[in-house]
Order: structure tokens, then sequence, then C-alpha cells
């Protein structure tokens, strides 16, 4: 059998045997995307996710702070942003597999970021590599495009001044000149992820602010939003003592008697607001 130099083969001359091209990988795993119900959203982002860490370590989730995803630029800076996670992983560059022409794969960034709904936030486990940027600004400009809210990775971007105009909100560990290609290789999303050392799933709730970003599992996001935003309020309340001059044992924490206090107050906040 006479192979032409595009062909596949085991062997030579008349004995080799043709083989067939790779397989395509199929998107049936794939988790489908959901929504973000408005008020829970618009709760999450008037949350510090500071307190969020303090509330899911008091449901005994310690490692939920995304290292290394850093605000970049004032579009991250400027709000917090809450959205689902839709999930996107590399592994490491292999040759024949990281390669331009990759881009225009089935499976490919440029096919996930039209899988992506508006809201999501985009979380893109990168192995925490430096040296090779995971989007650049036209990738960005795009996800903008479809109001997806936000960019979360413990990689890096390029074009970085691009990127910045496109007005999509980024957090990761900054910049770098190399295209992904050159140390990375996209193997799919909407899977379960590890990013910055944290496990991510798809549908997970992403808040991300000046502090970084924390993930919250999707099983625990009303019970976290109804605790984070009772903390919001008693940790204003505590400010406001320690501003008047209040000590701070018996304080924060608050005993007994703080919170006696702190209880008259939300009451005498509820009746001047009926």
């Amino acid at each position: 059998m006479r192979l032409t130099p595009g062909d596949r083969g085991i062997g030579s001359g008349a004995g080799t045997i043709a083989l067939p091209p790779p397989s395509t990988p199929d998107r049936m795993n794939a988790i489908d995307p959901l929504p973000l119900a408005a008020d829970t959203a618009a709760a999450l982002e008037s949350v510090t996710t500071a307190t969020l860490t303090t509330v899911l370590l008091k449901k005994g989730l310690r490692n939920v702070w995304i290292r290394g995803a850093r605000p970049v630029g004032e579009a991250a800076a400027a709000r917090r942003r809450a959205g689902r996670a839709f999930t996107l992983r590399f592994v490491p560059a292999r040759e024949d597999l990281a390669t331009p022409a990759s881009w225009a794969s089935p499976i490919s960034t440029r096919a996930a970021i039209e899988a992506m709904p508006a809201g999501a936030i985009a979380v893109v486990d990168a192995m925490g590599t430096t040296d090779a940027g995971i989007f650049g600004d036209i990738l960005c400009a795009r996800m903008s495009m479809r109001k997806v809210a936000a960019l979360v990775s413990d990689g890096v971007v390029r074009d970085l001044a691009g990127v910045l105009g496109t007005g999509l909100p980024v957090w990761c560990q900054g910049t770098a000149a190399p295209a992904s290609v050159a140390g990375l290789t996209f193997v799919g999303w909407q899977e379960p992820i590890g990013c910055g050392g944290v496990a991510v799933m798809p549908n997970d709730v992403i808040v991300a602010d000046g502090d970084g970003a924390v993930v919250i599992p999707a099983e625990l996001v009303a019970d976290v939003v109804a605790a984070a935003v009772e903390q919001e309020r008693l940790e204003g309340w505590i400010m406001g003592e320690v501003e008047s001059g209040v000590a701070l044992p018996g304080l924060y924490p608050a005993n007994d008697a703080a919170r006696a206090r702190y209880d008259a107050w939300v009451k005498g906040q509820g009746k001047g607001k009926s």
C-alpha cells in the first residue's frame, strides 16, 4: 500500500498499514452552563471576598481563594463581579498539539468563547504558567461582546493594552508576550479544573474584587449569600462602634452584650424603613 506524504502509517513498503487521523475529542461530558439569578448576583456583589472567605471558613471550606488571580487594570478594580464559573483547561504544551493551526480546531479557545453565556465568569486553568498568554485582545473583545462578566485565571494574558481596551474585567498573574501555544495546550471547557490551587466545578459561583477571586460551591450559594449579607451588616456596625471609640475586646468578635446592642440596632434600622 502506497502512502502519500500526508498519510500516517506503520511499517514501510507494500506492507504499510494506513492509520486513521487523530480523533477529535467530543464534548459529551461538558456540563451545560447555568444562569445566576440577578438578585443573587447583586447580593454577592455587595459582599467583599474577605467576608466570603470568612463565611466559607465557618462552613469548613478553607481552600477557596484562587492564588495568583489579581485584578488587572481599572475594569477589574472598579467594582466587584459575581457570576457562574465557565471553566476552561490547559495542559502542558506538546509540539504536535500546541500549534497555531490548533486555534481553528473544534476544541479551541475560540470555540469555548462561543459557548460562554452572558454573565458567566470564565475561569481558566493555566497551571500557573506565566510565560505564555492564554488570551489576547481579540479573544477578550469577543468575550466582552458576548457580555461575559469577567476572566479569572492563574495564568497571564497578552496584548495588555488591547485587553484593557476591551473593558473586560480580568484577574490573572499579569502579562506575557508569547501566545498560549508557546507553553500550553488547550484541551476543553465546562469540566472540573484546578485554578490557582483551588478546585473549580462548572457552575460554581465566582466573586472577584480587589482582594482576588473566591469560589463558592454551587450547592452552598444560597446559604453563603444569607450568611455573608448578615456578616457584612454586622461588620459594618462593628466598624461604626470602633469609629465611636469602642475597644475591640468583646466587640470583635461580639460577646453577648455587644450582640444585644447590635440586635437592638438592627431592629431600629427596620423600624426606620417601615
